[in-house]
């Protein structure tokens, strides 16, 4: 009997599924980058989204596939540095601008004084090489993940495209820009323990913070919807300091 081989199409096809969905989440970064510059603001966070929902769909794929292989992984990155590099710093660098009262971003050229903002992307770009050579980054994170310092970054932008709770004014502030700028690419940088949301086990035990953390998070979301999303960065930030506190002290 002449065991089956399937067609070398669709193997090829099947291998590279994870790949497709890496793109996707380039195509969106790029697309947000052009919404950007073109003030659409809310199709920017629905962009980063799905942008957001591909990077943890490609390796669940890839794992549930069994057709993990280099190739994806360093498209991953390429992919990131864009959607979670680029993009973020960009947002950064505009609302450096509308804080410097310079709104027509295109027609002034680059204003040096907001190139600050890049200093975002510069870092999320050495995070993520970084974190393709680490072999600690298994099952949790050093430093802050690029996806979760690109919430805190679009929460602001949000919050300035809707005036949210009044803070328009407060989120384009300059010296605030240029401290949240200097402090998330610190935190990426960082050999911090960050908790990763990839669970060992079902259940409680040994789960705590990680589903103290989603309530809250939840809380935050419903309740001050944008204003939530950089407060529920900070608030994961915290809860990982907790957590390595707490384990170092039953260590």
């Amino acid at each position: 009997m002449v065991a089956y081989r399937a067609p070398k199409f669709y193997v090829l096809m099947r291998k590279n599924i994870p790949n497709f969905i890496t793109l996707l989440n380039l195509l969106c970064g790029s697309l947000a980058l052009v919404s950007l510059f073109a003030q659409q603001y809310i199709q920017v966070f629905w962009l980063l989204l799905i942008s957001g929902l591909s990077d943890f769909l490609d390796g669940l794929v890839a794992r549930a596939l069994g057709v993990q292989a280099p190739l994806g992984r360093e498209l991953d990155s390429l992919a990131d540095v864009v959607s979670f590099g680029l993009v973020p710093g960009s947002v950064l660098y505009v609302l450096l601008v509308q804080g410097y009262h310079r709104s027509e971003v295109w027609s002034s050229g680059l204003y040096w004084p907001a190139a600050v903002a890049f200093v975002f992307s510069l870092a999320a770009a050495w995070r993520l090489a970084k974190f393709n050579i680490d072999v600690r980054q298994r099952h949790y994170f050093l430093g802050l993940s690029t996806p979760a310092a690109t919430v805190f970054v679009v929460g602001l932008l949000l919050i300035f495209a809707r005036d949210s709770w009044g803070l328009a004014d407060v989120v384009t502030m300059p010296l605030f820009l240029w401290a949240v700028t200097i402090v998330l690419s610190l935190l990426m940088v960082s050999d911090i323990p960050m908790f990763s949301f990839k669970l060992e086990q079902v259940g409680w035990a040994g789960n705590e913070f990680q589903i103290i953390f989603a309530l809250v998070a939840l809380g935050l979301l419903v309740g001050l919807r944008e204003l939530g999303l950089p407060l529920i960065v900070m608030c994961y930030v915290l809860f990982s300091l907790a957590q390595n506190v707490w384990h170092s002290q039953k260590g």
